[in-house]
């Protein structure tokens, strides 16, 4: 019984050190998510409701476990009644860059990744109509997150994860202006392509 559960635990470190070593050809992957938002706090007076958001990013794993991401990223939150009127929307897009760490659970062909970057992004407030009522102009942000990686197969796998976002810009609505932060946590989940 015991040779057997030897035997057993062997030939799966093997198959799960064969998969991890499979996937290691492939330097590039590009990923799309969709996220739902929460933001931590309000954006100058306004209160900002539950959001959502897409990010679509190529990765490039220079090393073992650590790689560079870019990409490109969409949020948006609704306020009932804000500085700049009442029904308006908060849009945030911009550019994300930063480092990913990737290392296996245990013997798992299971992942978990962890990155922190900057942004390039600005805001912009729209009405009911679809108007932009203001535009921030772009600026520097930050993010962090965190999630696990979870292969279909050698090339496509299921990425969950939370991320912290922050972004201090200025708007100028009717000749006031506001300075505040966009600051929110997001939850989601997306696909990795690996090439």
């Amino acid at each position: 019984m015991k040779t057997k559960v030897i035997t057993i635990c062997a030939l799966l470190t093997m198959i799960a050190a064969t998969s991890i070593a499979q996937d290691s050809g492939k330097r590039f992957g590009l990923e799309l998510t969709a996220n739902g938002l929460a933001a931590t706090s309000d954006y100058g007076n306004a209160s900002l409701g539950a959001g959502m958001g897409s990010e679509l990013n190529i990765h490039y794993r220079f090393m073992p476990h650590l790689g560079v991401y870019a990409g490109w990223s969409w949020n948006k939150f609704s306020s009932d009644q804000s500085f700049a009127g009442t029904d308006m929307d908060f849009e945030e897009t911009g550019y994300n860059l930063g480092l990913q760490f990737n290392h296996p659970l245990g013997i798992s062909t299971v992942s978990y990744f962890v990155r922190a970057g900057g942004t390039w992004k600005h805001l912009e407030i729209e009405n009911v109509d679809g108007d932009i009522i203001s535009d921030t102009g772009h600026g520097l942000g930050w993010q962090v997150s965190a999630g696990l990686e979870i292969p279909f197969s050698s090339r496509l796998s299921l990425v969950p994860g939370v991320k912290y976002s922050s972004l201090s810009r200025d708007v100028t609505v009717d000749g006031v202006k506001t300075s505040s932060g966009m600051n929110y946590v997001s939850v989601g989940a997306g696909l990795v392509w690996k090439f």
